[in-house]
């Protein structure tokens, strides 16, 4: 199987968050982010996958030579929609090196677990910030504010999906909480470093994640202010991403993360509300 070419979604899942979101774009900006979450998924479903760590970094470096080459006007017939979308709205070649890089880092042998605050901030950047810096030339947000909003909300969606998806992580060996928060809430490393099911199971974890959340709140009040100065349809998208995912947070606020850990999501009806306030009113 040759995992430079996985198969995957054209479109986020029907209902899903995202789906809502992009689906209200004009056209061609909806079918180039369409693609841009295609190059995602994909880049992510290798990382994730069961292949050797080694099969998996090649696979990663085939897209980014392939990727490179469409920038160059010169990819791959299955990428054609894909460069199509890099010339019309001048995606940038470094954006799509440090989403490539971020899944790179979850290639590695040894799972990422309690990273640094430092490495978080990196890792956050590459998966999630510069899969924003790729969107917002889409939405066609001025340059400046639109490397600001990906930075911003870029980073709160990647560590709401960290806190949602603490046990689904430990369940292959992540932990991305970082260390920092961690030893101040009292969890310590055991005499084999670092473990996430130790991490998981841990009854001083809520105060890290209670942290952990505090800052994505921040990240969420930075990007708020960011779109606060503009109207119409390039803050249309990320407002009704941002509101989905600020109800997700406040909702693993009010459970907590004591354990055992309910599943927690934004129900349909609370999504739609969202999406109408931001789209139709």
């Amino acid at each position: 199987m040759n995992l430079s070419q996985v198969t995957v979604q054209p479109a986020p899942r029907p209902g899903s968050s995202f789906h809502q979101a992009l689906r209200i774009l004009p056209r061609p900006r909806r079918a180039a982010m369409f693609d841009i979450y295609a190059f995602c998924r994909a880049v992510d479903d290798i990382a994730d996958g069961a292949a050797p760590p080694a099969e998996k970094r090649a696979a990663l470096e085939r897209w980014r030579e392939d990727v490179h080459a469409c920038i160059d006007g010169a990819g791959p017939a299955h990428l054609a929609n894909l460069q199509r979308d890099i010339a019309t709205f001048s995606l940038a070649r470094p954006d799509f090196d440090a989403v490539i890089d971020g899944m790179l880092m979850d290639a590695q042998s040894e799972p990422i677990c309690a990273p640094p605050a430092a490495t978080l901030d990196l890792y956050c950047d590459r998966v999630a910030s510069a899969v924003g810096r790729l969107s917002v030339r889409v939405f066609g947000l001025p340059n400046d504010d639109g490397i600001l909003l990906a930075h911003h909300l870029g980073r709160a969606l990647q560590l709401t999906n960290i806190l949602r998806d603490i046990d689904e992580d430990a369940g292959i060996g992540r932990a991305y909480l970082p260390r920092e928060l961690l030893m101040e809430a009292g969890i310590a490393p055991g005499d084999g470093g670092w473990k996430a099911a130790a991490i998981a199971a841990d009854p001083a974890l809520p105060q890290a994640c209670v942290r952990l959340a505090g800052q994505a709140r921040a990240c969420f009040d930075e990007a708020t202010n960011v779109m606060r100065g503009h109207r119409g349809g390039c803050v249309r998208t990320p407002r009704i991403m941002g509101a989905v995912y600020q109800a997700l947070l406040a909702r693993m606020l009010e459970r907590g993360w004591a354990g055992p850990r309910d599943a927690v999501r934004v129900g349909s009806l609370e999504r739609l509300g969202i999406l109408l306030r931001h789209a139709v009113l």
